[in-house]
């Protein structure tokens, strides 16, 4: 499903042409079943004093594409047991082809104590995925864990997308799993070849980034890095409320690499239509928002 953008994003920052028309590919975002999504984002709301923007279902990401004109999401599972690998993961390569039929692209999940991982990032290759999702922080394993660092290398090796949660997690501060120090690690030990680091590289410690991540052999993601923080209702705030300014995300994309940034909103804890509005109005140029929209991920995942 393609949109004309001039109808979906009513913008002065992008340029207004005659069948102007492009893909805006949201690069990170969750779902969980619908029977108990309500719940699980509410309680995550709570944890993290941010509200959620939808109710956390396939249904209700659907209908945040539709408002907002995002043409296909990117769905993250967070596997938080071992246990769940398998089950899980099985459960979404027998909605893959619906849910793409939809837009909603699925990757799979994996968990650092689960002990056949080989055969399980095979199975993920084999049923068509194009990546894995790892969450160090609700994981409760260091990125730089052996357990952690022997999937990402056969990943690669298999050719699939690693997408981690990189920096603090606004729910659980009390550590960061997925530091700079222990991604440059990786970085230079397994050398990951489609490697994505959520977050602009490390959520909540930018300047880092900056001065030690930009140019590297990664890619990075916008979710949850701009933009307003809505906090939960009757909730206790974190210690981290922060995001990057207009300007700083700028800055950081174009030192980066603007090849190498995709566009994500981490849905449901930010909008979707709020996030393309607000990337529209910052200063980069209209190739370069295009770029970062959707032309980023459609090379990198190959989408014809």
């Amino acid at each position: 499903m393609y949109y004309n953008k001039d109808v979906f994003i009513q913008s002065q920052a992008l340029t207004k042409k005659e069948g102007n028309v492009f893909m805006i590919i949201d690069f990170h975002t969750h779902t969980f079943p619908s029977k108990i999504s309500k719940k699980v984002v509410d309680k995550l709301g709570q944890a993290s004093a941010s509200m959620p923007h939808t109710d956390g279902s396939v249904e209700g990401l659907l209908k945040s594409m539709e408002k907002s004109g995002v043409d296909k999401s990117i769905n993250l599972p967070v596997m938080t047991s071992a246990e769940q690998v398998e089950k899980v993961n099985s459960s979404f390569m027998k909605s893959m082809e619906e849910y793409e039929s939809h837009g909603i692209i699925t990757f799979g999940g994996m968990h650092p104590e689960y002990t056949n991982y080989k055969e399980e990032l095979q199975r993920i290759k084999n049923n068509g995925m194009k990546g894995v999702k790892l969450h160090p922080a609700y994981q409760n394993v260091d990125l730089d864990d052996i357990r952690m660092m022997r999937i990402i290398d056969k990943a690669s090796e298999l050719g699939l997308i690693v997408t981690i949660h990189a920096g603090i997690d606004i729910g659980i501060y009390d550590k960061n799993y997925s530091s700079v120090e222990q991604i440059l690690k990786v970085i230079n030990e397994v050398h990951p070849e489609k490697f994505v680091l959520a977050h602009m590289g490390n959520w909540a410690d930018w300047k880092d980034v900056e001065y030690y991540l930009a140019g590297a052999p990664v890619w990075m993601d916008t979710a949850f890095t701009y933009g307003k923080i809505e906090p939960y209702p009757d909730s206790t705030p974190t210690p981290y409320t922060c995001v990057l300014a207009d300007d700083d995300l700028v800055r950081l994309t174009r030192k980066h690499g603007v090849d190498k940034v995709l566009f994500a909103t981490d849905s449901p804890w930010q909008d979707q239509k709020d996030y393309i509005d607000r990337m529209t109005k910052m200063d980069f140029t209209d190739e370069e928002k295009k770029m970062i929209l959707g032309e980023n991920a459609m090379h990198f995942l190959n989408l014809k």
